[in-house]
């Protein structure tokens, strides 16, 4: 039985396309406000989110522009991962992506949830 832990790891498969990117990272948010140390990991089109201006593209009234929310999530400590074969088939490098975002394998959201954290899918 896992124990309780105070992390979360949120997993985004959806980019610019999707109001599941904003409701993630609204949530996330969220995370942190309620305590937890909070991870984003983003697999596929979810690497758009953190493309260099990409999150510019969605706004999901009524929430806050996918910008400000990514900005917000960064500001107040949490973690952008982002997997590297799917940063890597869109051509992109770690200069393409937003400062802070780490590019990294599942193995550190595997890390976390050995830790006991809680997980949340989009």
């Amino acid at each position: 039985m896992q124990s309780q832990s105070d992390k979360l790891v949120v997993l985004v498969t959806k980019g610019i396309e999707s109001e599941l990117s904003s409701v993630a990272f609204t949530i996330a948010n969220g995370g942190i406000t309620a305590g937890l140390k909070v991870s984003v990991f983003l697999t596929s089109t979810g690497i758009d989110l953190v493309r260099k201006s990409g999150q510019r593209m969605t706004h999901v009234p009524p929430l806050d522009p996918l910008s400000t929310l990514i900005e917000n999530f960064q500001q107040r400590g949490g973690s952008i991962w982002a997997c590297p074969p799917c940063v890597a088939s869109r051509g992109y490098t770690q200069e393409d992506l937003l400062d802070g975002v780490v590019i990294v394998g599942a193995s550190a959201m595997h890390a976390e949830i050995r830790q006991g954290a809680a997980t949340l899918s989009f």
